[in-house]
């Protein structure tokens, strides 16, 4: 088993320093939810509602963003160039070190 170590800071600015394990095939917007971290995920993951918008702080590459999720935030609030839906990222070894921040609520 392998864990990542990511940072998520909150809505309120709290920085929460985080393990996720990459053997689950978990996302982030799950790791988020058993963290009890303000995160809705009402769609469960389908790149249907941006409640888990977050905007990346760190110089990782991601995946690609699907046309799905390119979708979802072009009608999205509080969008930047860093924004990503955490349902759409996988808990892979190669987000060791991630820090991402999660977007206003609406």
């Amino acid at each position: 088993m392998t864990d990542v170590n990511i940072t998520v800071t909150d809505r309120e600015g709290a920085v929460h320093d985080i393990v996720a394990p990459t053997d689950m095939a978990m996302n982030l917007m799950e790791v988020f939810k058993a963290y009890e971290l303000p995160v809705e995920g009402t769609c469960g993951g389908m790149a249907m509602c941006a409640s888990c918008q977050c905007y990346v702080t760190s110089s990782h590459e991601l995946e690609e963003m699907q046309d799905e999720e390119e979708a979802m935030l072009s009608e999205a609030f509080f969008v930047k160039s860093s924004s990503r839906l955490g349902c759409q990222i996988p808990i892979t070894s190669q987000l060791e070190g991630l820090e991402v921040e999660l977007a206003p609520d609406y």
